[in-house]
């Protein structure tokens, strides 16, 4: 079934939205690495919601929106905008877990977060089950009880690639459901859900061909320090580091380079 859904959704996309390519400060370039990661990362744990960065003023049970501190992102593919998260773009607010599945539609991009953890992502199917990778194994659960007191958003427009139809979307991820590390090719939940809506092989770990002229550019937006743009050879990669930097609050220091190339 994977291997069939793979070919299906395999599709070769023309158009896709480009970005500012002034957006490139070539003087702030870093090389980004590799992590890899165990399925700690996608622990979806049971902290409670004032470990989750919820406070008095605001219980879980509340509707929202709520607005959250977070780290803003751009990425391109050589100049073509590939993803944002800037809330100058887009509405970032977030809401209970109960209110989030009254807007939601067969086939959304979900996204859950919380203070100091990596974003848990996942694909709605319907009432309020989602599809998601969950310590490496792919799963069909209610997004009630995996949010934890987390709050959600949609973020089909995160990343501007084509989207599939919602109806493929949800076929991609059910038939992954019951997989397990051995036998699936994604080292988080983000990866899994994109893919499962966008039908893209570069978020599979291993699934991207790389060439010299190809590299991920992705701006990371601090507010106290500005800018720092940091480039990567694979989608997967800077994933990771985005992940990562999600999860620890903390930019980590990589080797300066000229012109965006080694």
């Amino acid at each position: 079934m994977g291997n069939q859904l793979d070919r299906i959704t395999h599709l070769s996309y023309s158009e896709l939205p480009t970005g500012d390519p002034s957006g490139l400060e070539k003087d702030e370039l870093r090389v980004g690495v590799a992590y890899f990661f165990s399925d700690e990362e996608e622990e979806v744990d049971d902290r409670t919601p004032s470990d989750c960065g919820l406070t008095k003023d605001h219980s879980p049970a509340e509707e929202g929106p709520f607005s959250v501190s977070e780290v803003e992102y751009s990425a391109f593919c050589s100049q073509e905008c590939i993803f944002s998260k800037l809330r100058e773009n887009e509405d970032l607010d977030v809401y209970s877990a109960r209110t989030l599945l009254t807007m939601c539609k067969p086939g959304d991009l979900l996204e859950l977060v919380a203070a100091a953890q990596a974003p848990h992502w996942a694909i709605y199917e319907h009432d309020d089950q989602v599809i998601h990778l969950h310590k490496g194994e792919i799963r069909k659960d209610s997004l009630l009880e995996i949010s934890n007191g987390r709050r959600g958003r949609i973020v089909n427009n995160r990343y501007r690639y084509r989207p599939l139809p919602p109806d493929l979307v949800v076929q991609n991820a059910v038939g992954h459901v019951g997989l397990s590390s051995d036998e699936i090719c994604w080292t988080n939940s983000e990866s899994f859900a994109a893919w499962c809506r966008f039908g893209k092989r570069e978020f599979k770990a291993g699934g991207e061909v790389h060439s010299a002229e190809q590299q991920y550019f992705l701006k990371v937006h601090l507010s106290a320090s500005g800018v720092h743009t940091l480039v990567f050879r694979s989608l997967e990669d800077m994933i990771r580091e985005r992940r990562r930097v999600d999860a620890s609050g903390i930019l980590k220091e990589l080797s300066l380079v000229n012109g965006g190339k080694e």
